[in-house]
């Protein structure tokens, strides 16, 4: 708690991150409360014709199939940020672990970890998720742990490269002449001397997937309709931009704000660490 606290007064400290905050705090509280607060069903279609602008009964107007757009707009989160938030944390702890692992072992455990990061690097991130969907479906599982796979591999990177640092300290080598085992070095001494640059990251990774996976609903591989999904929105509704803009603008606002919030917040979170985002490893 002791810690939290002191992260949270990190990022309140300044303007932007209480502002970045306060976007992200909305849109999970948003995701959490929406189907309570929506004035229609997300698949809903009004007599009224459709493409119909503003009104008192629609505030955001419709799309093209008749269906209210703030509605779809208040849902369309729910799942990206599911989805995003717990593959956040699958790529945190297995791509945290393996890299400090490989910084603190070294040698042969280090050179076939990394070998394997190499490998995957090598592979273009699209055409992977995009080979992993077409074999085993959209289902939110197989986007999680595709998400969490790919983008851990950054932080194994990352980690091991604030290992590095750490494993060569006085109480690291006063551990290892106590007789201490390798957990307990990894988790009393290494981890909390790695963590403040893994939690930065951490909220980097975070919206890098949120573009990912509306990237994967704007194609067509992501979430399947009528389930109202931000990416899925702006696809369907591009073509009649012209004709009417506010089908699209409304999920491009909400998924950029969503973007921003979180970057401001990582921004000030890293400011209030002392670190400096841009010296991170690059995926």
């Amino acid at each position: 708690m002791n810690s939290l606290h002191t992260l949270l007064t990190g990022i309140l400290a300044s303007r932007s991150g209480r502002f970045g905050l306060s976007m992200v705090l909305f849109h999970v509280l948003l995701a959490l409360v929406s189907p309570w607060l929506v004035p229609y069903q997300f698949d809903s279609q009004s007599e009224i014709i459709n493409h119909i602008g503003p009104s008192l009964q629609h505030w955001a107007g419709l799309d093209t199939l008749g269906r209210d757009v703030l509605t779809r707009t208040m849902l369309g989160g729910r799942q990206a940020i599911l989805v995003t938030l717990l593959a956040t944390c699958l790529a945190l702890t297995w791509g945290g672990f393996c890299g400090i692992m490989a910084g603190y072992k070294g040698g042969r455990t280090d050179e076939v970890i990394m070998r394997g990061i190499d490998i995957f690097l090598a592979i273009p991130f699209m055409i992977f998720l995009l080979l992993v969907i077409a074999t085993f479906g959209n289902d939110p599982v197989v986007m999680i742990l595709t998400l969490g796979f790919f983008y851990g591999i950054g932080f194994v990177r990352l980690a091991r490269a604030a290992t590095l640092d750490v494993v060569v300290k006085d109480y690291v080598l006063a551990a290892k002449s106590r007789g201490e085992g390798t957990f307990s070095i990894l988790f009393r001494e290494i981890l909390p001397n790695v963590r403040d640059v893994l939690l930065v990251e951490s909220a980097m990774r975070w919206s890098w997937m949120l573009l990912a996976f509306s990237a994967l609903s704007f194609l067509g591989f992501g979430v399947t309709p009528p389930t109202p999904d931000w990416g899925l929105m702006i696809a369907s509704a591009r073509i009649y931009m012209a004709l009417a803009a506010w089908p699209v603008l409304l999920p491009m606002i909400a998924l950029s704000s969503l973007i921003i919030g979180i970057n401001l917040t990582a921004d000030a979170l890293a400011k209030s660490l002392g670190l400096d985002r841009s010296t991170r490893v690059l995926l």
